[in-house]
């Protein structure tokens, strides 16, 4: 009598345990993995921000950084481990506490939001791209731009736009497809490449008047009323911004996680992050200081400071300067919208559909619907509130969070059976219910309601920043509480 087969129709080449001779990330790669997530302009303005334009004591700032950085650090490690551990991505470890069928859907989730964020923050690329088109063919002939052919706009969108969105998108898709191995020499050599365009603007203003600069961001520290009570409140809005601008990473942290050699290396790695975000601070505070200072002396008399790299770029009317900060901005999105949209969204499709798709396919589809969501944005998305939407099903990866951490930790002990993980066979023990883990999903959707309140009840936007946090922590709790034996 023969055996009877387990069904393994949830295998896939992408998705299964990598091997240990693959696993060749240390914490170098790690620190350029979050050198990349912060090197962004959204970023270098909320830094900048924080520091500069609001009404915060320069320490409490520091200081709620370096909270917000550390406690990404902490969950970074939990998340981080079972996937370092087993070789797992985030959509296939979620099969452990949601059932195979649970993960194929509510993982699908974090592709849609990243698909919807990789059109928009590609189509924003493109704009610098298109900018330096426009320098070009202003360069052989001024007259050009004037002409009929570059007036012409479809979907709010002119002809050089149009181009420029199309090579870019097309451009990062093969790129990024290519695989994990080149992923990582790309997300390394644009982190440091980004740092060394960092320094050169921080010399070149720097050098520019090295004692006014100096001063004036000597005078930015401010030590007075360090310890009062009103900055615990201040510190903690601080933390809580960080750590909501490195959220979306956390969850799917163990697409990269899988790759790393041992344990130590995933720990010294995601320690980096806090000396990645002393120094992107330093270069950013420094630059929109200096750069303050320097526009002044020109007599520009501006209104108010800047903190947007690209506003600052414009002021400088030099077109040296504007080509070379465009071609390091480039540099600098392009590797964020790799480990932030991309690669997370790779993994949840293929994790939909593990029989039919591969990274090619999956990155084809993601170039499909990312280039209908850029060239809507302008006419149509952008101006419907979608991004509210958006942040709503963002609310489902802090409850994503808890119930992972609950399961692995609490609940199993820090096992995972490799051979069920896999399988949609009824004795699987992650077969659950037809493949849902009814449990799981009562505490996933408590998670969300607490967290999605967060963004549509008024009275509790104040806690948005901490909607990730309280989610997790609801779902991890509620999930303990029904699983527990």
């Amino acid at each position: 009598m023969n055996q009877p087969k387990v069904k393994y129709s949830l295998s896939n080449w992408d998705l299964v345990t990598v091997n240990p001779n693959y696993k060749t990330w240390n914490w170098k790669d790690l620190f350029c993995f979050w050198g990349v997530n912060i090197q962004s302009i959204i970023a270098f303005s909320l830094i900048a921000s924080l520091y500069i334009v609001y009404d915060l004591n320069t320490f409490v700032v520091f200081f709620g950084t370096i909270l917000g950085s550390f406690l990404v650090y902490l969950f970074s490690n939990l998340i981080g481990k079972p996937s370092q551990k087993f070789g797992l991505p985030f959509a296939v470890l979620l099969r452990s506490s949601l059932g195979f069928n649970g993960a194929k859907y509510l993982g699908l989730l974090r592709a849609l939001v990243g698909i919807f964020m990789f059109g928009v923050q590609t189509y924003i690329l493109s704009k610098a791209f298109g900018f330096l088109i426009r320098i070009l063919i202003f360069s052989i002939d001024s007259s050009l731009l004037s002409k009929d052919i570059f007036l012409f706009f479809l979907l709010g969108i002119d002809i050089i736009d149009w181009i420029s969105f199309s090579v870019v998108i097309i451009f990062q898709t093969l790129m990024f497809s290519v695989g994990i191995n080149f992923n990582k020499r790309l997300i390394n050599y644009s982190a440091i490449t980004v740092y060394v365009g960092m320094i050169i603007f921080f010399f070149g203003i720097l050098l520019s008047d090295v004692k006014l600069t100096s001063q004036a961001f000597v005078e930015l520290l401010d030590y007075e009323n360090l310890l009062d009570n009103e900055n615990i409140f201040a510190l903690l809005s601080v933390a809580g911004a960080i750590f909501a601008y490195f959220s979306i990473i956390i969850v799917t942290f163990g697409d990269f996680s899988r790759y790393v050699k041992n344990e130590d290396e995933l720990k010294k790695g995601n320690l980096s992050l806090i000396a990645n975000l002393i120094i992107f601070s330093f270069f950013s505070v420094f630059i929109v200081i200096g750069s303050d200072v320097f526009l002044n002396l020109r007599f520009l008399n501006l209104s108010s400071i800047l903190t947007n790299p690209t506003d600052i770029i414009g002021k400088f009317d030099n077109t040296s300067i504007t080509v070379i900060a465009i071609f390091f901005i480039i540099i600098s999105s392009a590797s964020t919208n790799l480990v932030a949209n991309f690669i997370p969204s790779q993994y949840s499709l293929i994790n939909f559909l593990p029989n039919s798709l591969n990274l090619k396919s999956a990155s084809y589809i993601i170039l499909i619907f990312s280039f209908l969501i850029g060239i809507f944005w302008v006419t149509v998305l952008s101006q419907i509130g979608i991004l509210s939407f958006v942040d709503t099903f963002s609310s489902f990866f802090g409850p994503l969070f808890g119930v992972i951490i609950a399961d692995y930790y609490l609940i199993k002990s820090e096992s995972i059976s490799n051979k069920d993980i896999y399988s949609t066979d009824t004795s699987g023990i992650y077969y659950f219910s037809s493949g849902w883990h009814t449990k799981g999903l009562y505490s996933l959707l408590i998670g969300f309601i607490f967290s999605a309140s967060t963004i549509w009840n008024p009275n509790l936007m104040f806690l948005q920043s901490f909607a990730w946090l309280i989610g997790a922590i609801i779902s991890l709790i509620i999930y303990y509480l029904l699983t527990k034996k």
